[in-house]
């Protein structure tokens, strides 16, 4: 670690590996404070479905950004990396180590890989690509951002218009822009957790069925009732969509589960994808390790960082 920096400790890796837990644990041991990078708790009222950490869970443990956003409102890369620039200052004016933990590739690509200020939204052109054809949408970013198409999933259309928007207003391929950006002067210790796939696909369909049993069903009616909507971008958070269809008998529990794990797991697939390109992660694999130990894990990491003894 560069003398006179303190650093930030970064625990990510894909959803359903028990970074929450793990955090929470190092958190306790070190005085830090948790900058939230899940993509989705940053809204509120997708408690249940974003698996955010209970309000219990979070007592004496400092958390930010989680229900940052309201319902109805946006969120983007650009802001949660200004929010970071101000919380690390009063983070560390209190004494206390900041941690960045979650599996927003996005959000976490905007401070470890940075992030350009690209164009501003032009609503026209957006309506626009927002009303064409997918497959078609898709095909044109394949043909002027090739790299861009590789890393972005063709049925996520939020990604693939913003990128086609850079690139008619631009006339310059936004993962060019992306690279050119730099990254937070900041020294990130980075630690990734993984599991071993069978397992880890248990994980995320028994999450699932704690869910249903810890209420689901009214999160989702609450969701409704408050007029959450597909223009809206928390509505298109893996479960939601799924969840309304649950509410109106399209699907049943069991169908719910089955699809929900299905879109989870493509989803692990994508971030692990862009976890590994990154090799300043060093990696820590859960599978029947229990979540002190990798605590333990974490800490020993952290403290050989700053040149001291565990």
């Amino acid at each position: 670690m560069t003398p006179g920096k303190s650093g930030v400790l970064v625990i990510l890796g894909p959803t359903a590996t028990g970074k929450t837990a793990v955090a929470i644990d190092v958190a306790a041991r070190i005085q830090g404070e948790i900058i939230s990078a899940d993509s989705r708790a940053f809204f509120q009222g997708l408690d249940l479905v974003t698996d955010k950490p209970t309000p219990e869970a979070r007592i004496g443990i400092p958390h930010h950004l989680i229900d940052r956003v309201p319902m109805d409102g946006a969120y983007d890369a650009m802001t949660f990396r200004q929010d970071v620039e101000q919380l690390l200052p009063e983070i560390r004016g209190r004494g206390h180590v900041p941690m960045l933990v979650g599996g927003g590739t996005l959000y976490l690509s905007a401070v470890l890989r940075g992030i350009f200020e690209g164009p501003a939204r032009d609503d026209a052109l957006r309506i626009r690509l927002a009303n064409a054809s997918l497959p078609k949408l898709y095909e044109r970013l394949q043909s002027v951002d090739p790299d861009a198409a590789s890393r972005i999933h063709l049925n996520d259309r939020l990604r693939i218009v913003r990128a086609l928007e850079v690139y008619e207003t631009t006339g310059r391929p936004i993962s060019t822009l992306q690279r050119e950006a730099k990254p937070m002067q900041e020294d990130f210790v980075i630690v990734g957790l993984c599991c071993e796939r069978t397992v880890h696909r248990a994980a995320i369909a028994a999450r699932l069925r704690e869910m249903l049993e810890c209420g689901l069903r009214e999160e989702m009616k609450r969701l409704r009732d408050a007029g959450l909507s597909p223009s809206m971008q928390a509505y298109r958070t893996i479960g939601v969509p799924e969840g309304f269809a649950l509410l109106q008998g399209k699907l049943s529990a069991s169908e719910y589960v089955e699809i929900v794990a299905s879109k989870t797991w493509q989803l692990v697939r994508r971030q692990m994808a862009w976890f590994r390109r990154n090799k300043k992660v060093t990696w820590l694999d859960v599978t029947s390790q229990s979540v002190r130990t990798l605590a333990q894990s974490v800490l020993a990491m952290w403290t050989e960082s700053k040149g001291e003894t565990p």
